[in-house]
C-alpha cells in the first residue's frame, strides 16, 4: 500500500541543517513569491528536511478549489486526495527513479538539473487534468542531499502521464527514463529551425496562416509546409499543442 513516506527516498534522506548552511535560505522565498506573481503557472516549495511544502502560490490550477495555505498544510496528503491511483503509483517510482539518477550525478552539478513528468488530478469539479511538474533544486545539504526545491506546475502537452525526463542547464543531451524497460536513455533535445520558431512565436500572439504569411514575406502553403513539420517533430496535432510542448520544453 502507497505511503506518504513513500514520496521520501532514503537516497535524499535529510537530517539536522547546520547552522552554517541554513543561512543561503534567508529571504530566498521573496524572490519565489514574486516570480510566481509574475507567471500563470503554480509554484511551491518542497523542504526535504521537514517533508512538506514550504510555499505554495495562489495560482489555482495546482490548488483543486483549496486555497494555498490549505494546500502548504496538507502537504503531501494533497497527492492522495487528488491524484489518481494509478499515477500516484507513477509518482513514487518517479521519486525513486528520480533520487537514484540525482545520486549518481556529481555534487557540483546536481543543482544544474531538472527533472519532469507528467500526472493526472481530479480537480474540485471532478475533472481529471493532465498536468506538467518540473522539479528543480534550490538548496542542498552539505553532503548533496536536495534540501529544498521548486516545483513549477502547468497544463500537460502530452496525452499520457510518464515522460519522465531529466535535463542539465547548457547541455543539448536530455535523459529520458523507460518505464516499461526500467531504464534511463540519454537523447538529443529537439532542435527547431529558426523558421520553424518565428512561426511559434508568432502563433502565440494568435496570428493566422495567412497573417504569419503575410509577416514574414512567404505564401500560406509555406506556412502549413512548416507547421506539419513542427506537428511531426514535436508529435502533436495543432498548434496549441505545439506552442504548449515547445513552452514547456524551453524550445521557444
Amino acid at each position: 500500500m502507497t505511503d506518504m513516506k513513500d514520496f521520501f527516498s532514503f537516497k535524499n534522506s535529510v537530517g539536522e541543517i547546520p547552522k552554517e548552511n541554513q543561512g543561503q535560505a534567508l529571504d530566498y522565498l521573496e524572490a519565489i513569491k514574486a516570480f510566481s506573481r509574475a507567471t500563470y503557472k503554480s509554484i511551491y516549495v518542497i523542504d526535504y528536511q521537514k517533508r512538506g511544502f514550504e510555499y505554495v502560490s495562489d495560482n489555482p490550477l495546482f490548488l483543486c478549489g483549496h486555497t494555498a495555505e490549505e494546500i502548504k498544510e496538507m502537504g503531501y496528503a494533497f497527492y492522495f486526495k487528488y491524484v489518481v491511483k494509478s499515477d500516484l503509483d507513477l509518482l513514487i517510482k518517479i521519486n525513486k527513479v528520480g533520487f537514484e539518477f540525482y545520486d549518481r550525478i556529481p555534487l557540483e552539478e546536481r543543482k544544474e538539473h531538472t527533472i519532469s513528468y507528467d500526472f493526472h488530478i481530479k480537480n474540485q469539479e471532478g475533472k481529471i487534468i493532465l498536468i506538467n511538474q518540473k522539479l528543480t533544486p534550490i538548496f542542498l545539504t552539505a553532503n548533496g542531499k536536495i534540501w529544498k526545491a521548486v516545483c513549477i506546475v502547468s497544463l500537460s502537452a502530452e496525452r499520457q502521464a510518464g515522460n519522465i525526463k531529466i535535463y542539465k542547464k547548457g547541455n543539448h543531451k536530455i535523459f529520458k527514463y523507460n518505464l516499461e524497460g526500467d531504464f534511463w536513455k540519454a537523447d538529443e533535445k529537439i532542435k527547431l529551425s529558426s523558421r520553424e520558431k518565428e512561426i511559434l512565436q508568432l502563433s502565440t500572439r494568435g496570428l493566422t496562416i495567412n497573417e504569419i504569411a503575410e509577416s514574414i514575406y512567404v505564401s500560406p502553403d509555406t506556412v502549413k509546409f512548416h507547421r506539419r513539420k513542427l506537428f511531426d517533430k514535436l508529435e502533436v496535432t495543432n498548434i496549441s499543442e505545439a506552442i504548449m510542448y515547445a513552452t514547456n520544453n524551453k524550445l521557444i
